[in-house]
């Protein structure tokens, strides 16, 4: 059978083989076509059934041709037979069958064919054609019967509509039916194509419940295996997309006659000398789609067409947004947001109809653990360089509500927006000049925040963001690259810190374990006990307390010795046991857990449902699992710290900000000249974000908002800037993880084949409810405490590895250590000199090594312009 690639039943009949190239002997195909030369061609026959196709083909041949009345009935009773098809079973019935067999050793019984109605090479075969791509898939070839003289069923068998292999079936697909065999009564070779104007079901005759439109028949005296080949390289044809459509197409014999031309101007031939032909080639990952193959004259380029999302393409990038409508100008004021709002405002509904998928709580798990990390982190720098005006708490609630808000309006809702590296500098900046120049710091920024939001609504009325044009992939791929180093750097910075709190006690010799103590000194809390009792005392009464306690009490905890004033004394009171080593191995793990669990979509083991399955929860999973070991093993471990209160981090500073109160009048105008740089940055930042996640070769359907997408975060920097909450701008990777997550694939592919890419699930309910997750936290601060830092550590890896793996640029780095002759075939590499792309390559990593210099010293405030 072909579903696209041939299969074979192997040795034994009880298995069908790995799909696999079909290799067909030349010299099948020129019998095929002589086949069609002198054989008989039936188009747009008008039949309902497969007894009234074979009584119009055989009893509508004329009186003067070859086949007599008295062979014509033979074959008639041989073609109406029932074929025994090889079924495809399921692990649960193999394991049945071989419990229930009584002996495994004995070879199965064949039952014998009458000699009179066909001989041991006769077969059948069933090619599945889908309606509406001109894709065809063979799909059956089965030998023998179920049992002599069982006729054909006019209806579909119940084993055919309750074959699992349906599911392999695109929606819309037709039945070909290809009969080759070797019969003793013919004297000369029966050769017939038939077209059906419509396709009908032919019953039993198909391994699955399709209706058919194509038949081919060939049947003869005995000829070692050449019908069998000619049979083969038919049903090749039936699979190759120009045949089909030159079949369907057809109004005369040569028209088939000329489609078959067509694909022998394409044929390769191996030589015989230098190939096995009993090897079997694998499938492709990747096949030259149709319009490459009409396309003669065009360019040749590399199709993905391998199920995996594209990062990686020609010099130019295809998918750049610059091509489409959104980025141009309209020459009116505001007229780039309004044409926006035309764009996104009809697919609102369905923004939250097409969240309905299992798919998307995956997906609100994976981000919402990945930015509650990020908020606790970006929290804490920001507590420790503006002295806690802005902390955890505020970083969580302005996460929630500008995140909610931009997820609700924005044109792009699959962006998630979170504090970054450059806006932290800025802040720490902004605070430092605030203390040194006497300022209210929280004041200040106010205002510098409302400048930002005029700069941003003057940018998106003058349509600005038309300058995202000039991106290159250049300036994508740096962008996109240090954003994923920094997580990669901060997530094992983050773990280093770690050993440093809990450090490893390398000092630690098993022979000196007899002088390792720790022990509770109180002495000076005995001497000045009762002096502490009597100020505490407002009435005379005895004192028990008054009796000293022992310099070192027995079973006193570290805790309670602490809390009643003692300090600990002793070799061995620093040491926390494995609390580094399982915390790096908790890290590693869920690294590798995501990875592996991620990459399990294109294993071969378990079933495709459940594959994707995995592969949608691997984050979770990952997590889920590690939490369990740490919990298993009982170690205290840093855990995940969430705030539990409602109130500011730092008690003078309150919830709103008064514009004019301590600083001095003309300071709502200075405000403007830092205004300008973080302007700057957010426009930078948050566009070039936006062009990433708008490529085309991401296959969005909705359409971008690059200035709707703008004008959000410039009223939001209104509200966080009155509120004191943290500015916030498109997060890249964390951004990208989410596409991610919410990647669509062909639910039905062929054996051998890899499931297409069919885009991005588009919808605003995964954010939404990312943040409004992240506004309760507070209350979930019981079951979030459980959680692993090193957990979240990990899954920061994940993320940016990931992020790293999708751009070209890492692609171009690991062709400097792969010699010349075992480079891939890549697209460029076939036009462009091996020199200029590793020229290209160093002068990127160049300007990446500046950018991150700029990144880690007090410039990085001039970071969006250096990009």
């Amino acid at each position: 059978r072909w579903i696209k690639f041939e299969e074979k039943v192997e040795d034994g009949g009880e298995r069908w083989s790995m799909p696999h190239v079909p290799a067909l002997p030349l010299h099948s195909l020129f019998q095929l076509r002589t086949c069609l030369q002198k054989g008989t061609v039936l188009l747009d026959l008008d039949a309902t059934n497969f007894k009234e196709i074979i009584d119009k083909v055989l009893f509508g041949l004329p009186e003067e041709a070859e086949l007599q009345p008295a062979l014509r009935e033979r074959l008639a009773a041989l073609l109406l037979l029932q074929p025994r098809h090889q079924p495809t079973k399921s692990l649960l019935q193999l394991l049945a069958e071989l419990t229930l067999s009584p002996c495994q050793g004995i070879p199965p019984r064949i039952l014998p064919v009458p000699p009179a109605q066909g001989s041991a090479h006769t077969a059948c075969s069933l090619v599945w054609v889908c309606r509406n791509g001109f894709l065809p898939f063979v799909a059956e070839k089965a030998k023998g019967r179920s049992e002599p003289g069982a006729q054909l069923s006019k209806t579909p068998l119940k084993e055919q509509l309750r074959n699992r292999f349906r599911k392999k079936v695109p929606p819309g697909a037709e039945a070909a039916h290809v009969a080759v065999g070797e019969v003793e009564f013919l004297e000369k070779p029966f050769t017939t194509f038939i077209r059906l104007r419509h396709g009908v079901s032919l019953g039993s005759l198909a391994e699955v419940a399709l209706p058919s439109r194509f038949l081919f028949i060939l049947l003869g005296p005995p000829k070692v295996k050449a019908y069998q080949e000619v049979g083969r390289a038919m049903a090749t044809l039936l699979m190759d997309e120009l045949f089909h459509r030159a079949a369907r197409q057809a109004e005369h014999q040569e028209d088939l006659i000329t489609g078959m031309e067509m694909f022998l101007d394409e044929l390769i031939v191996l030589p015989p000398g230098k190939w096995d032909p009993s090897a079997r080639i694998p499938p492709p990952s990747s096949l030259p789609s149709l319009c490459r193959r009409t396309a003669v004259d065009l360019p040749e380029q590399q199709p993905h067409g391998n199920g995996k999302m594209p990062g990686a393409g020609d010099r130019a990038s295809p998918g750049h947004p610059r091509s489409g409508e959104e980025l141009e100008r309209t020459g009116r004021l505001f007229g780039g947001l309004l044409r926006d709002i035309r764009r996104k405002a009809p697919w609102y509904g369905s923004d939250f109809s097409d969240a309905l998928h299992p798919q998307c709580l995956s997906a609100v798990l994976y981000i919402y653990l990945a930015t509650v990390t990020n908020a606790i982190t970006f929290g804490g720098m920001l507590g420790d360089a503006t002295a806690n005006m802005q902390g955890v708490l505020e970083s969580f609630l302005g996460t929630a509500f500008a995140g909610f808000i931009f997820c609700l309006f924005s044109g792009q809702p699959l962006t998630i927006l979170s504090s970054t590296g450059p806006v932290l500098v800025f802040e720490r900046l902004l605070f430092s000049f605030s203390q040194d120049h006497s300022l209210d710091y929280l004041e200040f920024r106010l205002w510098v925040g409302l400048w930002v939001a005029f700069f941003g609504v003057v940018l998106v009325a003058t349509e600005a963001s038309h300058l995202v044009r000039h991106f290159t992939r250049f300036t994508e791929e740096g962008f996109c690259a240090l954003i994923s180093l920094i997580f990669i750097y901060d997530s094992l910075k983050k773990m280093l810190s770690l050993a440093d709190a809990f450090p490893i006690n390398w000092q630690y010799r098993l022979d000196n374990v007899t002088s390792y103590s720790c022990t509770c000194n109180l002495r000076w809390r005995r001497l000045f006990n009762p002096v502490l009792t009597c100020l505490n005392t407002s009435h005379l009464s005895p004192l028990p307390s008054m009796q000293p306690p022992p310099t070192t009490p027995e079973g006193l905890s570290r805790t309670q010795c602490l809390d009643r004033g003692g300090h600990l004394l002793g070799t061995s009171c620093q040491y926390v046991p494995d609390v580094t080593l399982i915390s790096f191995l908790l890290f590693g793990g869920t690294f590798l857990s995501c990875t592996a669990l991620k990459h399990f979509r294109s294993s071969r083991y378990f079933p495709a449902g459940v594959r994707k399955l995995v592969s949608d929860f691997a984050v979770i999973l990952a997590i889920l699992t590690s939490c369990a070991v740490d919990a298993a093993l009982g170690l205290e471990t840093p855990k995940l710290l969430v705030p539990s209160e409602l109130k500011p981090t730092n008690p003078a500073r309150g919830w709103i900000i008064v514009p004019f109160g301590n600083n001095p009048w003309w300071v709502c105008l200075v405000s403007a000249v830092p205004a300008v740089l973080v302007t700057i940055l957010i426009f930078m930042d948050q566009q070039i974000t936006a062009v990433i996640l708008n490529r085309r070769e991401y296959k969005l359907q909705k359409g971008a908002g690059f200035h709707l997408d703008l004008l959000c975060v410039s009223l939001l920097m209104v509200v966080t800037s009155v509120t004191g909450l943290p500015w916030y701008v498109s997060a890249t990777v964390i951004s990208l993880a989410h596409m991610e997550s919410l990647r669509k694939e062909s639910e039905t592919s062929a054996p051998g084949e890899h499931p297409e890419f069919l885009g991005i699930r588009e919808q605003r309910l995964t954010g939404l409810a990312v943040f409004v997750l992240m506004g309760v936290s507070v209350f979930l601060a019981p079951v979030l405490k459980h959680i692993p830092m090193p957990v979240l550590y990990g899954v920061f890896l994940h993320m940016g590895v990931a992020a790293l793996n999708s751009i070209q640029l890492l692609e171009r780095v690991r062709l400097f250590l792969i010699p010349a002759k075992h480079q891939p075939d890549l697209p460029y590499l076939r036009h462009v000199p091996l020199r200029r792309v590793h020229l290209f390559t160093v002068i990127q990593l160049l300007c990446l090594a500046l950018l991150w210099v700029l990144k880690s010293t007090t410039a990085a405030i001039i970071f969006p312009v250096m990009v």
